[in-house]
């Protein structure tokens, strides 16, 4: 199995520049291209990204409950928990196209296409 995405979980809050990995240790902020899909009203926008390998998407969740950004092969990538406010984010490290949807609300999906 080939590991294509790793995931990074930061905090969205104006005065702070701090993250969250779901552990106490701090993630670096990603460095490269970065492309922000916004999560609200159940859905991901835009549901559709174009990225070149090597950029980091983010998924900023603007809900008031918590989504996930999940690889439909559940392997490929998985933001865990995004909880209201935060921001998953998994960085694009080989090219495909790879459909995914929230695990928690199964109606919510979306595609991101890597390019070289």
């Amino acid at each position: 199995m080939v590991l294509i995405f790793s995931i990074t979980m930061s905090t969205i809050m104006c005065s702070k520049s701090s993250s969250y990995n779901g552990g106490n240790n701090p993630t670096p902020t990603p460095t490269g291209s970065t492309v922000t899909v916004t999560i609200s009203g159940m859905a991901f926008s835009p549901a559709s990204v174009t990225v070149k390998t090597g950029t980091t998407i983010l998924w900023k969740n603007n809900d008031a409950m918590t989504h996930t950004a999940t690889s439909d092969d559940g392997s490929t990538f998985n933001t865990g928990n995004i909880l209201a406010g935060y921001t998953g984010s998994a960085t694009a490290s080989k090219t495909g196209t790879f459909p995914y949807h929230c695990a928690i609300h199964s109606s919510m999906t979306g595609t991101v296409i890597v390019t070289p």
